[in-house]
């Protein structure tokens, strides 16, 4: 279950409070969006330096960019309330270890495939839609939409939608479930994540 693709967080914009996203420029939105992703492929593109180096600045890149705490609060919904404090702690961190080695592998699979960012328009009040496409060498484009917030510093990240599945929402599901066949506890998905997480370390 936690095999499937994240790539991150829908209405995890509702979590925490944003600024009017009608005040953010769409232009420099897309600008972002643009940015960030080249830089990604940068990044993991670069064979010449070590794969913890390239992991590092990965990991650096990805929280710079994504509102990780926001998405992974949504991510785990009404069970955040269930969790301890130190499960939320260890929660937090081993869910970013998680989505940072899963789409760190993504990036580096990359392979000519350049990023279309189409356009740009605030979704609702706090969020802005930028719409983009994944040329690929062989097949159709791939539909990529960012949805962002404007925190205090810059814009972040809060969902990723892939060809219309938000990857939130969709880990959002599948947290619940492996949680549910536990009982319930948030115990029983923290000891998958540290299984998982390890796995991908050691690749």
């Amino acid at each position: 279950m936690l095999d499937r693709r994240l790539f991150l967080a829908s209405a995890a914009a509702f979590c925490l409070p944003a600024l009017s996203a009608r005040a953010a420029a769409p232009e420099a939105a897309k600008t972002f969006v643009r940015g960030l992703a080249n830089e990604a492929i940068e990044v993991m593109g670069n064979k010449g330096s070590a794969g913890p180096e390239r992991l590092a600045k990965f990991r650096e890149l990805f929280k710079r960019g994504f509102d990780v705490d926001a998405i992974g609060r949504f991510v785990l919904g009404r069970y955040w309330r269930d969790a301890t404090e130190a499960e939320q702690q260890e929660y937090l961190r081993l869910f970013e270890d998680l989505i940072v080695h899963t789409y760190a592998g993504r990036f580096s699979e990359y392979s000519g495939e350049t990023l279309t960012v189409l356009d740009a328009r605030p979704e609702d009040d706090r969020v802005l839609l930028v719409t983009s496409q994944v040329n690929r060498t062989a097949g159709p484009p791939i539909r990529l939409d960012w949805r962002i917030a404007e925190r205090e510093g810059g814009f972040k990240i809060v969902d990723v939608v892939i060809e219309a599945v938000s990857m939130s929402v969709t880990q959002r599901s599948e947290f619940a479930s492996v949680i549910q066949r536990g009982g319930g506890k948030v115990a029983s998905l923290l000891t998958a994540l540290r299984d998982k997480t390890k796995n991908m370390q050691t690749r």
